[in-house]
């Protein structure tokens, strides 16, 4: 058999002429022949090295078509009828709305949170109704790398940041609902970091955490994309970005202009950090305000993922987010979001083993959160159990963005008039449809009738959630979400009890 998906995608809306006759082992017709090119290879055939990415680029966000061998389907949730921890036993006080799930992280600045979770690094889409929804549902959430380049008023001097107001309307849109749990946080690349991005995010536009970002689980190698004519080219240059081949060079200038030679296109540099530039930098940043460091991984060889959680006990940062493979925007190539980095369950088992090693060694670890395909509460359940006492926080992006998109466009086809017949059952109005905004109402009291509909669907969904992991913490008598661990699972296969074992593939 074979794992790979078929060389027909959605990544580019393509498919295979003859789908129920592939070669497996190629993605490929088993019969081909003159065709208009349907299929991938059609597609680079007509558009070339344009097609190692998403062609519909950053307007969607994806995920991986790859079928992996094992995940977390392969395990069920274990449950308990007798005793209760973290709750009397009785039956009165002992209830699904008594399970603690509120929690807090943090070295030296604490920070509350309502439920363990981080929505990942976003910078596109319906970007405010997702910070705003976290921070609705008091949460961490992340503002994606590069943030500033999509600031078409971006202005930069000597090839670092001046003035972005994109950045400060990205911040304010978690600072509007921030009610006193989590918090929105500053993702740099290895570029952001050469272009002071940090320094403008914490002095000018009131950021308090920023987060250094390794890589993601579908774009190892960080981001390239085709950057259209020569004036741009030029001033994305000028701005700081790396942009080859070089269109400050007379010669590759004269032979773009005359329809020769590779597009230009702006890549995003490799991190080359070190452990003593890191430590260096985060004490800096911190004399400039941050109250908080994070770090955000892939999983990338398992030396690397030990190295990044070494420096990161070095450095007291207070979260590393692991990335499993995947999800990815339209930035990540193709056969990356596929082909690469660890499976989300099996880069937790190898952290698992990683954490019991330096804990050994006596390291103070950071709290941990895994992210990678996540999106149902017992996926959540499952990754907290799986990975406990090291992992503790849940990473939910291309879910949680979904909820965003969703919820905005029920708003607006209800402001039509025009309510999905999925919801007229419901009523006709924001109020009689989005049953959660009851909740809102007493956070923030009658103001919440006005708040947008796609962040209130981000608190809504993130409150299912939120009332589904308690409902399993419950079912093993569990009443604090501290409490899960490992016996709060049950292997349905030999590859998932080879996991738990630390043994599967070696």
């Amino acid at each position: 058999m074979s794992y790979s998906p078929k060389l027909g995608s959605a990544f580019n809306k393509t498919r295979l002429r003859d789908p129920e006759h592939p070669t497996t082992c190629s993605g490929m017709c088993s019969v081909c022949g003159e065709c208009p090119g349907l299929c991938e290879i059609g597609l680079a055939a007509v558009r070339g090295a344009d097609t190692v990415y998403p062609t519909a680029g950053g307007i969607y966000q994806y995920g991986s078509e790859k079928d992996y061998p094992v995940d977390l389907s392969h395990f069920n949730i274990n449950g308990r009828v007798f005793g209760a921890v973290g709750a009397p036993e009785c039956s009165a006080e002992a209830t699904v709305f008594h399970v603690k799930m509120e929690t807090e992280i943090g070295r030296r600045n604490p920070i509350k949170l309502k439920l363990p979770v981080v929505l990942p690094a976003m910078a596109k889409l319906a970007w405010p109704e997702y910070f705003g929804g976290a921070a609705m549902a008091g949460v961490l959430a992340v503002i994606g790398e590069g943030a500033i380049d999509k600031d078409p008023n971006l202005v930069c001097e000597n090839a670092r940041v001046k003035e972005c107001q994109l950045l400060k309307d990205m911040i304010g849109a978690f600072r509007k609902y921030d009610h006193g749990y989590g918090q929105i946080i500053l993702q740099v690349n290895c570029d952001d970091d050469i272009r002071g991005v940090a320094e403008y995010g914490l002095t000018e536009c009131g950021a308090t955490a920023i987060e250094f970002k390794f890589g993601q689980s579908a774009k190892g190698i960080q981001a390239m994309g085709i950057v259209e004519g020569l004036d741009k080219a030029l001033k994305m240059k000028k701005n700081g970005n790396l942009i080859l081949p070089d269109p400050e060079d007379p010669e590759v200038q004269k032979e773009y202009l005359a329809g020769r030679g590779p597009h230009f296109r702006d890549y995003n540099r490799l991190p080359m950090w070190t452990e003593e530039y890191l430590c260096g930098r985060i004490e800096e940043l911190r004399k400039l305000g941050a109250k908080n460091i994070f770090f955000k991984m892939a999983g990338y060889d398992p030396q690397d993922m030990e190295k990044v959680l070494r420096i990161a006990c070095k450095a007291e940062v207070d979260m590393v987010t692991f990335d499993g493979a995947g999800g990815g925007s339209g930035n990540s190539p193709v056969k990356m979001m596929n082909e690469w980095c660890y499976p989300t369950i099996q880069m937790e088992s190898e952290l698992y083993t990683i954490c019991q090693r330096l804990e050994k060694e006596g390291l103070e670890l950071p709290d941990i959160a895994i992210t990678g395909g996540i999106a149902s509460e017992d996926q959540v359940f499952k990754t907290l159990a799986f990975g406990a006492p090291y992992v503790t926080m849940v990473g939910i992006g291309r879910a949680a963005m979904a909820a965003a998109m969703s919820a905005k466009k029920v708003g607006e086809l209800i402001a039509e008039g025009n309510v999905p017949k999925e919801y007229a059952k419901f009523g006709s109005t924001v109020p009689e449809i989005f049953a959660d905004l009851r909740e809102l109402r007493s956070i923030y009291g009658d103001e919440a009738d006005s708040f947008p509909t796609g962040a209130i669907g981000v608190f809504s969904y993130l409150n299912k959630i939120h009332l589904g992991v308690r409902q399993f913490l419950a079912l093993n008598r569990k009443f604090d979400v501290a409490y899960t661990d490992r016996t709060d699972l049950i292997p349905l296969t030999y590859e998932a009890l080879d996991l738990l074992n630390g043994t599967y593939l070696k």
